[in-house]
């Protein structure tokens, strides 16, 4: 695909660069379209959420079939990732977004006519294609795009539209389903007008990668240098606890809510997750204050403060006490993630950042898959309460392993 004029040829830059053709106050546009396209095709991966329950009364299927329905959309991710993470560093972002925005569109359509699980597992696994696409890429590209003054802050922009999009669809879809009168079918309408927008957007972003001719753009295997993993290693550990809990929230939370606690209102469930992310995005402005070295461990440690909580929530069966647990990991999730995306991105050479950002985003959902599976299938023999306390104290432990190793072997600051 073509680039825009005098974008051709641009290098691929960091943060606050500015690459031929393009002045700092001219970047502020691309930049912000970036910004909302990640967050719309985040958005659209969480929509399901509050209609979890909604689906099983329609065809009668389990708790566990959920998180099969939910582990099916990682699957997604992570083979877009491994496959195709590196694909940006090669023909350019705006093609591979514009690809992951289709996939979303194609998602949409799919529950928008859904007449059953084929449908179900099919806008999943589009939706996980589209997330794969998008996390790696986007998250370069709005810190390459970023103009001057923004360059400190460009990983936390791309970070937060990253949760941000992932909060927004369980709050919309929650309160569409409580109100609309077709909740099944016009949430999915609204994200198609969103996609759209965002599609449009994205055609307003310049090249920030040469087009190296002769590079090789088939699938290869992701590769983390041997310069980069010091960083990398910690940021994996940590986010792999952060994003096991969120996997819960929005895979689960519904039937917790529903089963445990005895609220089913799906603006409820919507808005439980979207606190989850909402303390997220705040946890990622706080590592400012913190500073980088501090917010990896303190954010384990947050998130174990917020394991315990959610723990006490479950037994009591009680609703107030799970949002503010969901308040506190989400916090320390936030925390630690913009710390860990933050070290790789400063970490990695330009040229790979795409690459060695999916690499990362790789472990992330592996890590949002696996647990919730195991969450379904202890549900089945030990029910949710027994299955999610069980799940708190393994994501406690190692949260609290993995600060205890920060701590005994911070990461060093230089690139």
């Amino acid at each position: 695909m073509s680039n825009h004029g005098s974008a051709r040829g641009a290098d691929d830059s960091g943060p606050g660069h500015s690459g031929p053709g393009h002045s700092g106050a001219g970047r502020g546009l691309p930049f912000a379209m970036a910004a909302y396209a990640f967050t719309v095709a985040m958005c659209g991966t969480t929509l399901p959420t509050p209609l979890y329950r909604m689906y099983q009364e329609k065809w009668g299927f389990s708790s566990f079939m959920v998180t099969v329905i939910f582990a099916v959309y990682a699957v997604g991710v992570i083979v877009a990732l491994l496959l195709l993470g590196q694909l940006s560093d090669a023909v350019g972002r705006r093609p591979v977004l514009l690809a992951g925005l289709v996939a979303s569109a194609l998602s949409a359509v799919c529950f928008l006519f859904e007449q059953g699980l084929p449908e179900l597992f099919a806008g999943r696994v589009l939706s996980g294609l589209s997330a794969g696409l998008f996390t790696g890429t986007a998250t370069a590209a709005v810190v390459e795009l970023a103009p001057p003054r923004w360059a400190a802050s460009a990983t936390l922009v791309a970070t937060a539209a990253n949760m941000g999009g992932l909060g927004s669809g369980p709050l919309l879809a929650g309160l569409l389903a409580q109100f609309a009168p077709d909740p099944l079918r016009q949430v999915f309408i609204v994200d198609l007008v969103l996609v759209a927008a965002g599609v449009v957007g994205v055609l307003l972003i310049p090249a920030t990668v040469r087009d190296r001719e002769g590079g090789s753009r088939r699938p290869r295997r992701l590769r983390v240098p041997a310069s980069v993993r010091p960083a990398f290693v910690p940021a994996a550990m940590a986010g792999f606890a952060g994003f096991a809990t969120m996997g819960l929230f929005t895979s689960v939370a519904p039937s917790f809510l529903s089963e445990v606690v005895g609220v089913s209102e799906p603006a409820v469930s919507g808005t439980v997750v979207f606190t989850v992310f909402a303390a997220s995005t705040a946890g990622q402005l706080l590592m400012g204050r913190v500073g980088v070295r501090r917010a990896l461990p303190w954010g384990c440690v947050v998130l174990v403060v917020g394991m315990a909580v959610i723990a006490g929530a479950l037994l009591a069966a009680s609703l107030p006490l799970l949002v503010v647990g969901a308040v506190t990991a989400g916090a320390g999730q936030g925390l630690s993630f913009r710390a860990g995306v933050t070290e790789v991105s400063e970490h990695s050479p330009p040229e790979r950042r795409g690459e060695i950002t999916s690499a990362l985003f790789v472990v992330l959902y592996v890590a949002i898959s696996i647990p919730v599976v195991g969450v379904g299938i202890m549900a089945v023999t030990l029910g949710l309460r027994t299955s999610g306390l069980i799940f708190t104290a393994c994501v406690a432990a190692l949260a609290a392993t993995t600060a205890v190793l920060l701590w005994l072997r911070p990461v060093a600051r230089n690139a």
